[in-house]
């Protein structure tokens, strides 16, 4: 039977895309969390803010749950090589911190529920381990490219869930601990080095349009990790557990 999976008018994707009628700009929360990790001595990258718990690119350690995504499942995929042929052949190229993909090749992900815990790991109660139990595994199709109106500089793929008895099983996670339900699922992949002039900022729109609707990687999701992470680029991460779905209920 086909795998359907939740559309565009049941996620905020399209809601939430950079307005690309003005050229792209690094916006203030991508300067104070992205920009000093890539390029410290940037003159537009900052360093801190008063009452922002960032430190040079830099937090305490927050935990999140997660989904991984496979980098070398994504490499494999022709789709996602077309794409990545695409952004190396653009303009804007020389601007996308190149470098960074193989310092994040096993810690590409997207993040379910955020903020579990701040400092030490979480403890995830029984209630909610079985709620996850209750939750069977379902399938993800990731489709690109995106950039938001939040974190401006940043690029990433979407994912979209698989659609079961008219639920988001990811919303369904999203309750289990207690959180409102969201409608943006991003893998963070690609970071700019420096704001995109009107021709590069047309030919990024041009791009994100073309693939939107490709179909670039089919994952099954059985389980998600809770990451610790002290950077928002995952640079300094580590994964604590795996919280599984659809098992047996903790005793």
């Amino acid at each position: 039977m086909p795998v359907e999976f939740c559309a565009d008018d049941a996620l905020g994707y399209r809601r939430s895309l950079t307005d690309f009628a003005e050229p792209l700009t690094l916006d203030e929360s991508y300067r104070l969390a992205h920009l000093p990790l890539l390029a410290p001595e940037h003159p537009r990258a900052i360093p801190r803010l008063p009452g922002r718990d960032y430190e040079s690119g830099r937090h305490a350690e927050i935990f999140s749950l997660v989904m991984p995504v496979p980098q070398g499942a994504l490499e494999a995929s022709p789709a996602w090589r077309e794409l990545d042929a695409g952004l190396r052949a653009s303009p804007f190229a020389g601007k996308l911190a190149w470098e960074l993909l193989p310092k994040r090749a096993d810690r590409l992900h997207a993040t379910i529920v955020g903020s579990l815990g701040r400092g030490e790991p979480p403890a995830i109660a029984s209630e909610i381990r079985a709620r996850l139990a209750g939750i069977a595994p379902f399938e993800v199709e990731l489709r690109g490219l995106f950039s938001g109106n939040v974190n401006r500089g940043r690029l990433y793929l979407r994912a979209y869930p698989q659609r079961r008895a008219g639920a988001n099983p990811f919303q369904q996670i999203q309750q289990a601990f207690g959180r409102p339900a969201g409608d943006l699922y991003l893998v963070g992949l690609h970071n700019l080095l420096d704001d995109l002039d009107p021709a590069e900022t047309q030919a990024l729109a041009a791009l994100i349009a073309r693939c939107w609707e490709t179909p670039l990687l089919r994952l099954r999701v059985d389980g998600l990790s809770l990451m610790g992470a002290t950077d928002d680029l995952v640079l300094e991460s580590r994964i604590v557990e795996t919280l599984p779905l659809g098992g047996p209920p903790p005793p």
